[in-house]
């Protein structure tokens, strides 16, 4: 865990969906996680900075329809450039591009449109099982 509380990264170029992804976290997933932190970027070259500057996280939302660069190259990139990665959470088009996660080496992978209680939960189980000192 970076801090006392988890850094959730979220990125997509698509503003609503960075507010539909905040609105379904709230500020905690759970009750038995603390109150989280979110950091938002909608270009890969501003979230590469953030990491590049020793910025932290706990956990990447990426999302997969993303453009110009996509989340699930990002999703790729990050578990090959960032030590000791966090989990990452892979948003998709389609439940038949889950495979997609595969190929990303995402840690989970939920499809559009963002159901909030399906990502609360899968942010949650990630969380735990990435930090489980925090529980």
């Amino acid at each position: 865990m970076s801090s006392n509380r988890p850094i959730i990264v979220i990125y997509s170029d698509d503003s609503s969906v960075r507010e539909s992804l905040k609105a379904a976290l709230g500020t905690r997933v759970s009750t038995d996680l603390p109150e989280h932190e979110i950091k938002e970027f909608a270009t890969g070259k501003a979230l590469r900075m953030f990491l590049d500057k020793k910025g932290s996280a706990d956990l990447f939302i990426v999302d997969g329809e993303a453009t110009p660069e996509g989340g699930m190259g990002m999703s790729r990139q990050l578990k090959d450039e960032v030590f000791q990665c966090p989990p990452v959470l892979l948003i998709t088009a389609r439940p038949d591009d889950a495979w997609l996660g595969a190929w990303s080496r995402a840690d989970a992978v939920i499809v559009h449109p963002i159901d909030p209680f399906t990502v609360a939960d899968r942010v949650a189980t990630l969380l735990r099982a990435h930090a489980p000192s925090i529980v």
